[in-house]
């Protein structure tokens, strides 16, 4: 359908606050990529790119499907990942609202661009839906590819299902145009596992969408006839001297982790924070994210039936890492069991940099490839931490 073609809609411009806490909301049953699609929908965005083979989950075919809607002024599709996101990049001089998804070969082939995303103060929201990244391939869910993201700079946030994925791909628009912010901000999911599964999401009328995205605002100016590009700084104190060039570069990085940091006031007001927490005075804590959350959550409804003293702590936001928060609620912590959905535990290395006695953490369980996390197998982690007898073999 040409642009021309598409219809127009009457829409209500609102703040995030309206609509992540105040709008009335119905329930619908949806998969997780549809759940991403309709974020970006209320999301009033300017421009969605994609390489659509990435594969990634559908969303960004969803997306296209938004745009002939009327619900995004254009979509444009690269020849390949690596153009989808240095296209991202280019688009954002002109101070844009964007959008665009990828998934695990896909991120690791764009990669080279996006981890310039933050350092050039790139605004979008990336959506990240994991799957295996190693041969032999498979569409099954597998987050490794996150860890290759943990030190880009941008924001990071992992969603446990399809209600998560709604909220957090909304927020994330505010998040990242935040003036104090201003670098990508990255929602991450498990693909199979909730972007193909259906769960019930609450959503509000998509006749409401975020207010537009003001460029004027924005701490890097769009480039137009009034404010032309940016001249690259190629005077001698900085190109012949290696010692200005490592301090300019230096400094720079420190700023970009500094907007990351300052990110964490804004979870806080759109998400509640970057954790959840349940029985917060337990000797034994499961401490997950993403999808393996959602079977943490289980195992610690099993733990309580049998009276054992067991607590949840759910991570919303991988970057900034949420340090304070965690030591907080572990200071008096006998063990922490963190499950996760890769071979290598990038967040129980998290957790242990973060908290003075790294010893208590109990590496995994963890399943790669795609495979299932079975709650027995976290079970087994309780009952050995607790030093409860058991049958259980693993």
């Amino acid at each position: 359908m040409s642009p021309n073609k598409r219809p127009v809609l009457n829409k209500k411009e609102v703040e995030m606050n309206y609509l992540l806490k105040e709008a009335p909301r119905e329930q619908h049953f949806i998969t997780g990529a549809q759940a991403m699609s309709e974020a970006v929908k209320r999301a009033n965005v300017d421009m969605a790119i994609a390489y659509p083979i990435t594969p990634q989950s559908e969303v960004m075919h969803l997306v296209g499907d938004v745009f002939a809607q009327g619900h995004i002024k254009e979509y444009y599709r690269a020849e390949e990942e690596l153009g989808t996101m240095s296209a991202i990049a280019g688009a954002a001089r002109a101070g844009i609202r964007l959008f665009t998804a990828t998934s695990g070969p896909g991120l690791i082939r764009g990669l080279e661009a996006i981890v310039s995303w933050p350092g050039h103060r790139v605004p979008a929201v990336l959506g990240i839906l994991t799957r295996v990244i190693n041969a032999p391939l498979s569409i099954q869910p597998d987050n490794l590819e996150m860890a290759y993201m943990l030190y880009s700079g941008a924001v990071m946030l992992h969603a446990e299902n399809q209600q998560d994925t709604f909220d957090f791909t909304l927020a994330a628009f505010a998040i990242t145009e935040k003036v104090d912010v201003y670098i990508p901000v990255a929602v991450a999911t498990e693909g199979f596992f909730v972007t193909h599964a259906k769960g019930y999401v609450d959503m509000m009328s998509e006749d409401l969408v975020y207010k537009p995205f003001d460029p004027v605002a924005a701490p890097v100016p769009a480039m137009d006839n009034e404010t032309p590009p940016a001249r690259i700084q190629r005077d001698a104190p900085v190109q012949k001297s290696n010692f200005m060039s490592y301090l300019i570069h230096s400094v720079w990085q420190q700023e970009i982790w500094d907007s990351n940091s300052r990110a964490m006031k804004y979870i806080y007001e759109y998400l509640g924070g970057p954790i959840e927490v349940q029985n917060p005075e337990s000797d034994i804590f499961v401490v997950a994210s993403g999808c393996a959350a959602a079977q943490a959550r289980e195992a610690h409804r099993y733990a309580q039936e049998e009276g054992l003293s067991v607590g949840l702590i759910k991570v919303k936001a991988i970057r900034p890492f949420p340090k304070k928060e965690i030591n907080e609620v572990v200071k008096n912590a006998k063990a922490l069991i963190v499950p996760e959905h890769n071979i290598v535990g990038w967040l129980s290395t998290e957790i242990k940099a973060c908290i003075p006695n790294g010893g208590i953490v109990v590496d995994g369980p963890r399943v790669y490839g795609g495979m299932t996390l079975p709650v027995e197998l976290i079970m087994y982690e309780i009952y050995e931490a607790l030093g409860i007898e058991h049958n259980m073999k693993l």
